[in-house]
């Protein structure tokens, strides 16, 4: 298929706004006021695991992940987003816009962490969904990215329930913390988003919870398949 891009012009920057859902909300990283609370969820001995597959961290102080994690964070141009319970304020995770092209409408998401209350559940899904629109419904970008370390079974699940189509694996992409990478590649295009964004609306609505807030239909139910 021909894309005709006589009138493209570069995209705008992501990651700048607060981006407001049901159940979650998310802003841009600010030092002075998440330090304390993404440190409690992320951050020390007892959350060093969450780092695992993530290029960056573990972070056992405060003081080690602020300051070696924005130098990392400025160094590659990442956008990071603060995760928050609508309900109660409180920081669950974070997520960063990475690899961030304009000129091109292109971006990745990834240095996904999540605390443990946070995983598996519909709020990390609405979490996902309120970056993907602000991708592709406010900003206009033709291509979003996920890539992940290929051992990562469950980003691997994540990316392809959400609805990103595998792409291919980069052998030997990278050396990350003393191991090889092999890194697998997913991606959304503009056209394909739509229906992607009506299947997780649908997902997501109240109606498909029961009162102990457990789902009437799975994602891959919604979507017509199993």
């Amino acid at each position: 298929m021909t894309l005709d891009l006589s009138t493209w012009t570069p995209r705008p920057r992501p990651g700048s706004v607060t981006l407001t859902g049901t159940t979650v909300w998310l802003e841009p990283l600010d030092w002075a006021a998440h330090e304390q609370g993404l440190f409690a969820v992320v951050g020390g001995k007892e959350n060093a695991r969450l780092w695992g597959h993530v290029s960056v961290g573990p972070y056992l102080d405060a003081a080690t992940f602020r300051g070696e994690f924005e130098k990392t964070r400025v160094a590659q141009g990442w956008e990071t987003m603060v995760i928050h319970d609508t309900r109660s304020d409180a920081i669950l995770g974070m997520f960063s816009f990475m690899r961030i092209r304009e000129p091109h409408g292109s971006v990745e998401i990834g240095c996904v962490v999540f605390g443990y209350t946070l995983q598996r559940t519909s709020k990390a899904t609405e979490g996902l969904l309120l970056m993907a629109r602000h991708v592709f419904d406010d900003l206009g970008y033709r291509r979003y990215e996920w890539k992940c370390d290929d051992k990562n079974a469950a980003s691997m699940r994540a990316a392809k329930r959400f609805g990103f189509t595998y792409e291919g694996t980069f052998r030997n992409d990278s050396v990350q913390k003393c191991c090889n990478r092999d890194t697998a590649w997913f991606s959304i295009t503009d056209a394909e988003w739509p229906s992607i964004r009506a299947a997780l609306d649908a997902w997501l609505a109240p109606q498909n919870f029961d009162a102990d807030g457990t789902q009437i239909k799975t994602l891959e139910e919604v979507r017509g398949y199993s």
